[in-house]
């Protein structure tokens, strides 16, 4: 299948860009929303995430001086930022692609980096809301909405990119689907047995006229032999 018109849930490469459609479609939501709650995760930690005392100036991280919380939200929500620019960029291309088996690949990098990813915000939401059940109310100053916006916008996370997960699957298995209607086994069937003659069995065979021995006529004698 190296053509690949309309392979893996896309239309047929070379035709023309429907923005309408192409914004229409739910995992192109799907990935939008994902990529602004990404955006205001890792906003907000950077901005608020860190805080300092007025008798000590170095910066700690506002989820129980755990330095590990903010570093993990703000890198899973600046790669989750990141991913969804490209697999939109992907999505935009995708109808283009005439290759069957370069589609394939783009479909399975999709399903295989949603459900990473769904994983990651479901261990980051816990992860911060752990943390910030722990943080002392007198170090935090200022940046305490910012921290419930963060815990907040992970849940919401894990639900946007189950939702990507569950898009990429759908492609993939249309893309198996197609791929198992337009195959033809080569192999051989298995081999029936021969009939010379439709409808006839052999229980109502019927022995032929003619086949009998012919008998000699009466009173005949054959010719003696000198």
């Amino acid at each position: 299948m190296e053509g690949g018109g309309g392979a893996y849930g896309a239309a047929k490469a070379g035709g023309a860009f429907d923005l309408v459609r192409f914004a229409q479609q739910p995992q192109v939501v799907a990935r939008i929303v994902s990529a602004v709650f990404a955006l205001i995760v890792f906003a907000c930690l950077v901005g608020d995430g860190y805080m300092s005392r007025p008798e000590n100036p170095q910066l700690y991280c506002i989820f129980n001086h755990n330095e590990d919380a903010c570093r993990y939200g703000i890198g899973i929500g600046v790669l989750a930022f990141l991913a969804c620019i490209f697999f939109f960029m992907v999505d935009v291309y995708f109808p283009q692609i005439s290759n069957a088996t370069d589609r394939k690949y783009l479909v399975l990098a999709d399903l295989g980096f949603s459900g990473l990813w769904t994983f990651l915000w479901f261990i980051g939401f816990c992860f911060l809301t752990n943390q910030w059940s722990w943080t002392r109310a007198e170090d935090v100053f200022l940046g305490a909405d910012s921290a419930r916006a963060a815990i907040t916008f992970s849940f919401f996370s894990i639900f946007s990119w189950a939702l990507l997960l569950t898009f990429a699957y759908k492609r993939y298995k249309m893309g198996v689907e197609d791929f198992a209607q337009s195959y033809t086994d080569p192999s051989p069937g298995v081999p029936t047995p021969y009939s010379s003659y439709p409808n006839i069995s052999h229980e109502s065979y019927q022995q032929p006229p003619f086949t009998h021995t012919a008998e000699a006529p009466e009173g005949y004698q054959p010719p003696p032999v000198y």
